[in-house]
């Protein structure tokens, strides 16, 4: 067998190194980038997003003559939700609406003259005490100042 029958098209000649380089770069590259679109949402989902409710100290909760006695709203305070209730001997009452058990968002239970968490049936009084069960304190009350036709309610 001469030397030239070794070099036949049987036998193909191994990738160049700069083909071979370019192929390794492109499947690293892939490789991580497919473990970035992975771990992204996962990321979005466990981190807590930036919150600018600090700088929300008062909010317009609705206006005067809206609410019958008796009954309450839901209003956004900042980013959270906060709870306005008008009673029956007429005084306005306004908390965060949300459970301090397990972050839920508490409603008014007119029939009942009380806040309720509809999660684990937490119910508090119209001081945001807590009445029943496990929500492990009250609810953060909030100061009601009435400014004309608008209510107005920020921290206390």
């Amino acid at each position: 067998m001469d030397r030239s029958e070794s070099t036949s098209p049987q036998h193909p000649t191994p990738p160049s190194q700069p083909r071979r380089r370019f192929l390794d770069l492109f499947l690293t590259g892939g490789t991580f980038a497919l473990i970035g679109a992975a771990l992204y949402p996962v990321l979005r989902f466990v981190l807590p997003p930036k919150s600018s409710e600090a700088a929300t100290t008062s909010v317009i909760a609705g206006q005067v003559g809206e609410l019958k006695p008796g009954a309450g709203k839901v209003f956004r305070f900042g980013n959270k939700p906060g709870l306005l209730v008008l009673t029956a001997g007429g005084d306005y009452k306004a908390f965060s609406a949300v459970c301090p058990h397990l972050q839920c968002t508490v409603q008014y239970q007119s029939e009942k003259s009380q806040i309720w968490c509809a999660c684990h049936n937490g119910t508090f009084n119209l001081n945001g005490q807590v009445i029943a069960g496990p929500p492990p304190k009250g609810l953060d009350e909030f100061k009601v100042d009435l400014r004309g036709t608008e209510i107005v309610v920020s921290k206390a």
